[in-house]
């Protein structure tokens, strides 16, 4: 039935459902039969389905796809007293729909936070959605969105290559104008060599959009185009905004001159959240020492929801520390920011308990799950089926099954989350199946106690620490990569094809295996927990070493390619800036690789403190980040 699901096959789902029941997995089954025809199924079917399978994820997941073909079909009564017994309450677009419904009722008179809340979601969305496009059409005809909150999303999706997205929303302040701007974003340079002004507001934002188009390939002439020609027909808030985009793309590329992109902007309040964070990174990255007075008044102008983010609690903390006078009050604000955040729980969590003088250490161990704890989550329904879906081979299903029952259904299976005790017991029972992932995120989600041997397990420990000390690797890092790349799933594949424990790619795998004398390698060995662990370290250790032993540029590469993390780092003539190890981490221009080179050298970092017993320092591991020393080896330019 999963097979036949995938393939859309409704015939062949109603034939066997019927062998499904009483199976462990019937509620699956019963959702993937009526899923499929769910656009010609009866209200009826659907509510009997729902209270077939009462307070589980199929249930909730059904209202779901019900709700949004509802909204869909504009049966808003329906969706209004469906809406109130959904309990996942994370699709985006479903909130939409609700909105909608409140602002169909209440009209002009619809309140402030609505109208955030559709901006919120809507700007979020990079794919074209029908739910916050007709909420943001319906406040925008209440006059509760300006035209430029709609011309601001059209911008987002031109520079994010979504041109069906940007063209939803000119469609709804430029009905007009809405069926020029696939051109526009597809030939933008075209289209402003050959326009001559902009006669109309509609006219100005079309080149807008092509402006900030062309700036996601050639910044050098959006910059020229917007300095030479249109800037007297462009507001400033537009002008802000392209500017802001050429800063953005060229802090992306590491490029000098991205500050002084960003230096045209005289009001840092036209900017969004993201251009602003892009902001901070070049200034970090100007040279030896960081344009400190930058960094400070950047995050100063983001939202007040980005400035929570530990990113910017720590860098604003050091900027506070780098005034030329820090005063008692400077020292005590800086302070107790960095404590606001100071832990084990994360890479800039970590780093602010160094800057407070502290080393990362193991947490005191809560108490054990007792038998009771450990046996309710045993008998919790949807855990029991989710690890027997995973059990089955159906992981996507049983991973989506147990988030579901550990975030919204308690030890008992009735709705309402878990406590951190239920946490814990779900977590070890997931531990005790050798299902470390679950283990991982749901011991990740305890609030007030960390139990750090389950949030950092250490699998197949004696292959993994064995083969690390044989080629001179440290485990702690090892460990730090495998848990972020796989989390110890042994079968675990990419989209891209990388397999096993260490997500080795088959290229590698056979490139590294010939590196490292394995003979007689084949590519379905790659599974294998020995094969894959000894491929996988040997390649680690041959990046490390190319990269004179910096961790944060190994993990760059490990994740992005080697070629990519030689051109992040400073120029190869020795003239380039020597950065913190965080400073570069935080300049990783993929969105991905960033966030992965973080999660691998924190959990690098906590690993060590659970092996080693001693105090350690994130900020050691990460080092500094310079042009490639004269003196090094010769570098290994054909790693893959």
């Amino acid at each position: 039935m999963a097979q036949a699901f995938k393939r859309g096959d409704r015939k062949r789902l109603s034939a066997l459902l019927p062998q499904a029941k009483g199976h462990p997995l019937e509620p699956w089954a019963a959702y993937w039969e009526l899923k499929a025809r769910l656009d010609e199924a009866s209200t009826q079917e659907v509510r009997a389905f729902l209270n077939r399978y009462p307070a589980t994820y199929q249930e909730d997941r059904l209202r779901n796809d019900w709700l949004l073909l509802l909204g869909q079909r504009r049966d808003w009564t329906t969706l209004s007293d469906e809406h109130q017994h959904y309990r996942m309450r994370d699709d985006r677009e479903l909130r939409c729909y609700f909105l909608t419904v409140e602002l169909l009722e209440k009209g002009p008179q619809a309140s402030a936070s609505i109208a955030d809340e559709v901006r919120k979601n809507w700007m979020a969305m990079k794919e074209a959605d029908d739910g916050c496009t007709l909420a943001a059409d319906r406040l925008y005809f209440t006059k509760q969105f300006k035209a430029l909150d709609i011309w601001r999303k059209a911008r987002l999706m031109a520079e994010h290559n979504r041109p069906r997205t940007a063209r939803n929303a000119v469609q709804i302040v430029s009905p007009a104008d809405a069926s020029h701007v696939n051109d526009i974003l597809a030939k933008p340079l075209p289209f402003l060599n050959k326009q001559i002004a902009a006669p109309s507001k509609a006219k100005q934002e079309l080149v807008v959009l092509a402006l900030v188009k062309l700036a996601t390939t050639d910044t050098d002439k959006a910059a020229n185009l917007l300095r030479d020609k249109w800037r007297p027909y462009l507001t400033a808030e537009e002008r802000h905004w392209v500017w802001g985009v050429i800063g953005r793309q060229s802090a992306m590329r590491l490029e000098d001159e991205a500050l002084s992109h960003f230096a045209r902007v005289a009001n840092d309040k036209d900017l969004n959240d993201d251009m602003l964070g892009w902001k901070v990174r070049a200034a970090l990255r100007a040279g030896n020492t960081p344009k400190w007075p930058v960094v400070e008044s950047t995050i100063s102008h983001m939202s007040a929801e980005a400035r929570k983010d530990p990113t910017w609690i720590y860098w604003y903390a050091r900027a506070l520390l780098a005034h030329k006078k820090v005063t008692p009050q400077i020292q005590q604000e800086a302070n107790a920011l960095l404590e606001s955040i100071a832990g084990v729980r994360g890479f800039y969590e970590q780093l602010a308990l160094e800057e407070l003088g502290r080393k990362v250490t193991v947490p005191a161990r809560p108490d054990a799950p007792t038998a009771d704890e450990l046996e309710a989550a045993r008998r919790n329904p949807s855990l029991q089926r989710a690890l027997y879906a995973i059990g089955m081979g159906l992981r996507s299903e049983g991973v989506r099954e147990w988030n579901y029952g550990t975030n919204l259904v308690d030890a008992q299976g009735k709705a309402g989350m878990m406590s951190d005790r239920e946490l814990l017991a779900a977590a070890q029972v997931a531990c005790d199946n050798q299902v470390w992932d679950r283990c991982i995120n749901t011991s990740e989600r305890t609030r007030t106690v960390i139990d750090f041997e389950q949030r950092f397990p250490m699998p197949h420990k004696d292959a993994v620490i064995a083969r690390s000390k044989t080629i001179n690797l440290d485990p702690a890092y090892v460990y730090g990569l495998i848990r972020q790349e796989s989390r110890f799933v042994t079968d675990a594949r990419s989209h891209v094809g990388a397999a096993g424990l260490m997500q080795v790619m088959p290229a590698t795998a056979k490139w590294t295996a010939r590196k490292i004398g394995l003979n007689n390698f084949t590519p379905n060995q790659i599974n294998d927990r020995d094969t894959n662990i000894a491929i996988g370290t040997g390649y680690l250790k041959l990046v490390l070493d190319s990269f004179e032993g910096s961790m944060p540029l190994a993990a760059g590469a490990y994740n992005a390619g080697p070629s990519r993390s030689r051109r992040w780092r400073a120029p190869n003539d020795g003239t380039g800036p020597v950065l913190e190890g965080a400073i570069w981490a935080e300049n990783v221009p993929f969105n991905e690789t960033r966030d992965y080179v973080k999660k691998v050298l924190s959990n690098t970092t906590n690993y060590a403190a659970l092996i080693t017993g001693q105090p350690q320092s994130l900020k050691a591991k990460l080092g500094l980040v310079g042009p490639r020393s004269a003196s090094a080896p010769a570098e290994n330019l054909d790693l893959p």
